[in-house]
């Protein structure tokens, strides 16, 4: 087939949500190059999975002449564009002026994605959606989710990593919590999550917590630590990593508490069990498919109606099983 090229921008949810298509298309056409076109932090992680020959950053200035009508388009990204026998775009273009742009460059196969998933009562889940356009090259998705396999260097670094940290041995059982999200009104209390970090760690006393953190909770997240720190509850800090190395941090905990967010599907995709507090969205269509991921739904979509048992019930089986 030549080469194949992916461009998607959106959140590190979207983008993972994104990759059993990509994986599709690469496993069952492994001679086919396949290259990708995002953003940064996401594009890396595809890289580091061995799920693309090559990536460059969406965020290229010159990029955005391809969005204007007969625009004056750079002559080098129109031959990088024609280089490709399929571009697989899930850019939202509702007046065709980056399609037209492509038939411009010269791309004879554009098959366009959905921008944004179908959310109805009925819809598939959010993996199954986004790999539907593959039909056209007569790929079907069978399992809509992707098991990240690193490579073995960022596995070093994520124990290195907990090789400094004075608090976690060999022997020591990681919990993995992730308390923010890209929304506030998918979040559940501070207070709540504190209280199952208390339980928990009072059931498994050898347990310490891998809190996870992105730029954008740097306000609220030193909050959170300061009220782990005033409970006495032994913890690491993970943040501003590369997503990889994240990936590979993720890998080592024995389970993975979180929200509807991106590092939840990163979770997931790395292999970690997860209880996962759903609110306003709907896990049947946002939550990771991966084996091993507990959802657990607050009444009428209300996180503040979610019980504390219901999460632990959960998460105490999984370390139960761990433990075993």
């Amino acid at each position: 087939m030549g080469k194949v090229l992916f461009i998607r921008g959106g959140a590190i949810g979207d983008f993972i949500l994104t990759l059993p298509a990509i994986q599709l298309l690469r496993t069952t056409l492994p001679d086919t190059a396949v290259e990708i076109l995002g953003y940064l932090p996401a594009i890396e992680l595809a890289k580091a999975a061995n799920l693309a020959d090559a990536t460059r950053s969406i965020e290229y200035g010159p990029l955005s002449n391809f969005f204007i009508p007969s625009g004056l388009l750079d002559p080098d990204l129109m031959a990088y564009f024609k280089s490709f026998s399929v571009v697989v775009s899930y850019l939202y273009d509702p007046d065709g002026f980056f399609r037209g742009n492509m038939e411009r460059c010269g791309v004879s196969t554009l098959i366009e994605g959905p921008h944004r998933v179908e959310t109805a009562e009925d819809a598939e889940p959010a993996a199954a959606q986004l790999a539907k356009p593959l039909e056209r090259l007569a790929l079907f998705l069978e399992e809509p989710f992707v098991r990240l396999q690193l490579k073995a260097e960022h596995a070093t670094k994520a124990r290195q990593f907990l090789e400094t940290k004075k608090n976690v041995s060999s022997a020591t059982k990681l919990i993995a919590l992730h308390p923010g999200s890209g929304s506030p009104r998918k979040n559940w209390s501070f207070e709540s999550w504190l209280e199952v970090a208390e339980r928990l760690h009072g059931k498994f006393p050898g347990s310490a917590f891998l809190i996870v953190s992105g730029e954008a909770e740097d306000r609220t997240i030193t909050e959170f630590l300061s009220l782990m720190f005033q409970r006495q509850l032994p913890f690491v800090h993970a943040h501003h990593l590369p997503l990889p190395e994240i990936s590979a941090l993720l890998s080592e905990a024995a389970i993975f508490l979180g929200h509807d967010s991106g590092i939840s599907h990163l979770a997931a995709a790395s292999g970690v069990p997860c209880v996962l507090a759903f609110g306003p969205t709907d896990p049947d269509i946002w939550a990771p498919k991966n084996p091993g991921v507990k959802t657990v739904s607050a009444p009428e979509g209300d996180l503040s109606r979610l019980t504390t048992e219901s999460v632990l019930a959960e998460a105490c089986q999984i370390l139960s099983a761990a433990k075993a």
